[in-house]
């Protein structure tokens, strides 16, 4: 595993924290990236949820947790309060870190094809490469798991 790692494509964008958050700044931290299609559908708020119930034995590991969506940082702001979200939530509304990461997918629902944001997680060592991904996520378990990577680095 360890021939095919990749550097993760750094990125600067907006956070619900109110401060600009920039991949490469937050190293030596290993950080865990949570690509998710949109505020307040069911998965993302499961998702989102999750991360955020789970964040402090993230930080108990020394791992920093995003979410990134396309959604503008007040749609964020509205889902945080509306959900009670502890999880910092990065706007990526021009969708650059999503082409970066692979994760602008064509879709299809009900038979209509569409260009989204597959489900997606990346776990980022403290040196910058993309230690797992988790592509096509499914909600359930996921957060255990990666909560789990994150532990056994």
């Amino acid at each position: 595993m360890a021939d095919d790692l990749k550097q993760a494509p750094d990125f600067t964008l907006p956070s619900s924290s109110g401060e600009d958050v920039t991949l490469s700044a937050l190293r030596p931290a290993p950080v865990v990236l949570f690509f998710y299609p949109r505020d307040n559908t069911p998965g993302c708020t499961t998702e989102s949820i999750g991360f955020s119930e789970a964040l402090p034995q993230f930080e108990a590991a020394g791992a920093k947790v995003f979410g990134i969506s396309k959604d503008s940082l007040a749609s964020h702001d509205k889902f945080i309060a509306k959900k009670d979200l502890t999880v910092p939530l990065l706007s990526d509304e021009h969708g650059s870190a999503c082409e970066d990461f692979g994760v602008w997918k064509e879709k299809s629902m009900y038979g209509k094809t569409f260009l989204g944001i597959e489900r997606s997680t990346f776990l980022i060592g403290g040196d910058g490469q993309i230690l797992r991904e988790w592509r096509k996520v499914k909600v359930a378990g996921h957060v255990d798991e990666v909560l789990d990577a994150v532990k056994s680095l």
